[in-house]
């Protein structure tokens, strides 16, 4: 079967208040005691599998979990195992999963890599969760007198290392499961209960917290987009194409703003998760047409979220890269701490908005949504993805050549006119430089979301050309733009601390080097021929 659920973190300041709904007079409260098992290596893990036997109440049932959407969908078997059996195997330490359980079910697929009497002999149970489920029911009665029904569970308690008990790591969260009837009942009941207890949604499952523990970690790695996970087939609709493209960018976004919102301070998370904040509002901005389904409001929440991100990142990697570099070439120090702390909007804080949460769970509802309901579902993608390619691409030529044309004139400008000129001139350029670097982000993603559609077996090699030759002048452009902000937090911050005079000169420097290089890549690009 299919486990349909939403999972949330609770922050503590709400918890009182939501404690009050969950343990009503019709909520039970049952205590779990699960052992999660897997090779000394994880190869589980790895494969996205987690496999437990839990007791729950006086039953003690297996189960396994794997696959899915990667989102809110896994797929799910449950065996209810003989309370004596487990009872023995327990009091002679040899609780073991039995895997012949799996044979032709549905979860056998996710299991085709393993051989499961080699598997079997290498299990070994590497963490026990110890967990206090508190359940609830929710229903809604629907026209046609069945029921839609959801259950909420809030689980409260602690993962142990399965050797030593001395290592645990606290478990606080709130899930909702649909048990049966529409799927919109779960996102509208998720979203209300979003809303008044400023939940945020969290995509690290037990299984994955139990391997973070035993591996010492406190979050998992930064997720960085995988185009190879875009699931897409030559003939897909628009509103099954641009599906396919916001869930991709969701496979990105989730993981990172789990960590984020579960307290990770890392500088990766943070730029994986605005890159994939990126990614997500070009395809939501060149793909609006493809469905009617797509929210307008969406776009502003993103953007403002993305650059609230962003303007942590920046300060947080000057502190942490950029004065390390400098002060190894002999630069004096300067302390960027006050600054950082200075920020009232942290990314947690930005993440922990209502508005981006209830943002998350309309876009994941979305992805969900059946697209062959939509007006738009006799019109082919890749019929349409030509003609987008072709308008973006145009728009990168045009302001390309009016940043020609405007370096032009601040090199003439540098010799015949006064500052106030040349001053006005260099600021048209930069903002001309943004605007392109802005374009060629968006070209780029929409050309590396349409490829699967549009590039032809005999023309792959042009494609991977084209596409690497437009990524190198795109990130040559963001590396100007990069060092050209970085030029700017020293001087400003040189009006207060002396020090940051050696950084300003640095990056005016290097601002004056670097323009050849950039000339290179984008000449490279306009002069190649297209894919499509």
């Amino acid at each position: 079967m299919q486990e349909i659920e939403l999972k949330f973190l609770v922050p503590e300041s709400r918890l009182k208040g939501l404690m009050r709904q969950t343990h009503v007079k019709s909520s039970q409260v049952t205590q779990l005691a699960a052992h999660y098992y897997d090779t000394p290596d994880q190869q589980l893990a790895q494969a996205g599998i987690g496999l437990r036997i839990r007791k729950e109440g006086d039953t003690w049932v297996q189960t396994i979990k794997a696959g899915g959407d990667g989102i809110a969908a896994r797929l799910e078997h449950n065996a209810v195992l003989d309370n004596e059996q487990v009872q023995a195997m327990l009091d002679n330490n040899e609780l073991i999963p039995d895997l012949t359980i799996y044979e032709d079910t549905s979860v056998a697929a996710a299991l085709v890599d393993f051989k499961l009497k080699k598997l079997a002999k290498t299990l070994t149970r590497l963490y026990v969760t110890d967990v206090e489920r508190t359940t609830r029911l929710l229903t809604e009665s629907n026209e046609d007198e069945t029921d839609n029904c959801i259950e909420m569970a809030y689980d409260q308690g602690e993962i142990i290392h399965g050797t030593d008990d001395s290592l645990r790591k606290a478990i606080q969260e709130i899930e909702f499961e649909l048990v049966s009837g529409d799927l919109d009942f779960l996102f509208t009941t998720a979203k209300t209960w979003c809303k008044r207890y400023k939940l945020c949604l969290s995509t690290v499952t037990k299984a994955e917290n139990g391997g973070l523990l035993i591996n010492g970690q406190n979050h998992s790695p930064a997720v960085n987009a995988n185009l190879s996970q875009l699931q897409i087939d030559k003939d897909s609709s628009t509103p099954a194409f641009i599906r396919a493209v916001v869930h991709n960018c969701l496979l990105q976004i989730l993981p990172n703003s789990s960590a984020i919102v579960a307290g990770s301070i890392d500088d990766d998370h943070i730029l994986q998760l605005r890159i994939g904040i990126d990614r997500l509002r070009t395809a939501l901005k060149a793909f609006v047409d493809f469905s009617d389904e797509i929210n307008p409001e969406w776009l502003p929440i993103l953007k403002q979220t993305a650059n609230l991100l962003s303007d942590y990142y920046q300060l947080a990697y000057i502190n942490a890269q950029i004065e390390p570099e400098l002060q190894a070439c002999g630069a004096p120090a300067v302390d960027w701490t006050t600054d950082i702390e200075d920020i009232k909007i942290t990314p947690i804080n930005t993440l922990q908005a209502n508005d981006f949460q209830i943002t998350l769970l309309e876009l994941i509802a979305f992805t969900m949504s059946d697209p062959s309901i939509e007006p738009q579902t006799d019109q082919l993608a890749r019929d349409k993805l030509t003609k987008v390619l072709s308008k973006q691409y145009k728009k990168c030529l045009k302001t390309n050549k009016k940043a020609d044309e405007v370096s032009n004139e601040v090199s003439v400008t540098e010799l015949v006119s006064d500052d106030v000129d040349l001053n006005t001139d260099i600021a048209d350029n930069d903002h001309t430089e943004s605007d392109l670097l802005n374009q060629l982000r968006d070209l780029r993603y929409i050309s590396e979301f349409s490829t699967p559609l549009l590039s032809k077996k005999k023309a792959k090699k042009k494609t991977k050309r084209w596409l690497k030759r437009l990524i190198k002048a795109q990130k040559a452009l963001e590396q100007l733009n990069d060092d050209n902000q970085y030029q700017q937090f020293y001087e400003l911050k040189s009006t207060t601390d002396a020090n940051a005079l050696y950084g300003a000169g640095w990056f005016t420097a290097i601002l004056t080097d670097d323009q050849s290089h950039i000339d290179a890549r984008l000449a490279k690009f306009a002069d190649s021929s297209t894919f499509w």
